[in-house]
């Protein structure tokens, strides 16, 4: 789960200057997901990037994904992904309930890689949305597979306008007073 945006937070130079530098890339990031082998996680998600034909913003995170930043790869660390996730093509992440709410919020379609605890529910619940065309669990992650879904999700337009739409939902919500309804329901 990204923290809340610190008051003061400006995004750094050189993540604005990619961002401005081509189309949108995709984001990849895995959060406190943490894996046995992240120089072939990493390895795995660039050749899928390539493939593809996109460029990526990877952020390190627990996962310790990490490459050399050029033109089309920045690594970066905790960026608030409210204010990233917007600014994306595609959120590819690990499906924790935080990340996965971040990325519903942002309005921007989503790549599940399911691999612990609750990650598989929010997966299922991202493609009965309509804002992902499926998950690829980590377990058999391939650079094919990821390729594939990256090409799927940004190709068909139907992700982005769900995702939009979703987003336009959660926004317009009040979900604290229906908790608190919910609560004195309980309580009474």
């Amino acid at each position: 789960m990204s923290p809340p945006r610190p008051p003061r937070w400006r995004p750094p130079t050189h993540l604005l200057d990619f961002l401005a530098a081509g189309p949108p890339p995709v984001f990849v990031g895995f959060g406190s997901l943490v894996v046995p082998d992240a120089e072939r996680l990493t390895a795995t998600v660039l050749a899928a990037v390539r493939a593809a034909r996109v460029r990526v913003v990877l952020q390190s995170g627990w996962s310790g994904l990490a490459a050399a930043d050029t033109d089309d790869v920045l690594t970066i660390d905790d960026t608030p992904h409210e204010w990233l996730f917007p600014r994306v093509a595609a959120v590819i992440h690990h499906a924790g309930a935080g990340t996965t709410a971040a990325a519903l919020r942002s309005g921007t379609p989503t790549i599940p890689v399911p691999a612990q605890l609750d990650a598989p529910f929010w997966s299922a619940r991202l493609a009965r949305l309509g804002v992902s065309p499926g998950p690829v669990p980590l377990r058999d992650l391939t650079a094919a597979r990821l390729a594939t879904a990256i090409r799927q999700t940004l190709d068909d337009p139907r992700y982005r306008d769900r995702a939009t739409s979703v987003a336009a939902t959660l926004a317009a919500e009040d979900g604290t007073a229906k908790v608190l309804t919910a609560i004195e329901r309980l309580a009474g």
